[in-house]
């Protein structure tokens, strides 16, 4: 999705606090725990306050070959339009999942990959199941929507946040003028 210039966090460190530098990884790993989860937050935070979002979408790619295409797949699901506004319809639309992970420019077998609603699966080696598409509208209609792509193809995994699609998002952009 397209991305505002006010969505952003700036972490800033000039030294003046007076702190002893971090000098080894060992004594930077509480730090870059800490750090990490303050940044998740805050990405959950910019997603959900999307434009008319009644929802916030998590999209988790795991056994992905590398860490590289999971976060390719993983971004590329969450900002997807059709998945967004499949999201806001509460159409449990796998095919809409699979595709954008598809043109990611992730290294990964479409016909491995299972799909997740919740913990509800919708698609087993690339291919549809039976599922109860009651549950998955109300999978659906939580905040947030957790979405998970296993490629069964390593170890590598990554998480992408997003909102979406509302009629308000259109109502709020097309009257919109810079």
């Amino acid at each position: 999705g397209d991305t505002s210039t006010n969505d952003m966090a700036v972490i800033l460190a000039n030294g003046l606090a007076g702190n002893e530098p971090i000098t080894n990884a060992d004594a930077a790993a509480p730090f870059l725990a800490a750090l990490q989860e303050v940044c998740v937050a805050l990405a959950k935070a910019i997603a959900r306050d999307g434009e008319g979002a009644t929802r916030l979408i998590e999209v988790r790619v795991k056994g992905a070959p590398t860490v590289n295409d999971a976060r390719l797949a993983a971004r590329a699901v969450a900002a997807s339009n059709l998945v967004k506004a499949a999201v806001f319809g509460r159409d449990a639309n796998w095919g809409r999942i699979l595709c954008a992970a598809g043109y990611s420019g992730a290294a990964f077998d479409p016909a491995r990959c299972d799909i997740f609603l919740g913990n509800l699966l919708v698609a087993h080696d690339g291919a549809g199941v039976p599922f109860d598409e009651e549950h998955a509208r109300h999978v659906l209609a939580q905040d947030p929507v957790l979405i998970t792509l296993d490629m069964k193809a390593g170890t590598a995994e990554a998480a992408a946040w997003g909102c979406d699609l509302t009629y308000d998002y259109v109502k709020i952009n097309a009257s919109y003028r810079s």
